[in-house]
């Protein structure tokens, strides 16, 4: 379960607590309802965020995506220990503390996230149904 807690003072301020799983999707996409020419920037806050799976890492990826195509800029910050290594692992990034979360905002790193994490999630999908989608 995820909750958000939305402030806007030019910057949209997306507060994040919970599981960032499957289930995180419309609450997040709702974050950016309203956006106004007056607000330029998307900072969501992850401090409360204690977990994350791949399919919240995709509607994490989504709202970014959303974001940038409504013209914000976008952060995010309060990295917690499993999201960050979470992103680490799909990443491919080796270590404990890696500074992915800095590198987030890059759109290439935001790319090559969004291809591992899609390839996971069809991954444990065909496994689920077995070798011949039965």
């Amino acid at each position: 379960m995820i909750t958000t807690n939305v402030q806007r003072y030019g910057t949209v301020l997306v507060s994040v607590t919970g599981a960032l799983d499957g289930e995180a999707g419309a609450a997040l996409q709702q974050a950016l309802d309203g956006v106004t020419a007056d607000e330029r920037d998307l900072m969501v806050d992850v401090h409360g965020a204690v977990s994350m799976d791949t399919d919240g890492l995709l509607h994490l990826l989504a709202l970014h995506r959303r974001a940038e195509n409504l013209g914000l800029r976008v952060l995010v910050v309060g990295w917690q220990p499993q999201p960050q290594q979470f992103l680490a692992d799909v990443a491919g990034i080796r270590g404990r503390g890696s500074a992915t979360g800095e590198r987030y905002a890059v759109a290439g790193f935001r790319r090559l996230i969004e291809e591992r994490a899609q390839r996971v999630r069809d991954l444990s999908d065909f496994g689920s149904a077995g070798p011949y989608g039965v």
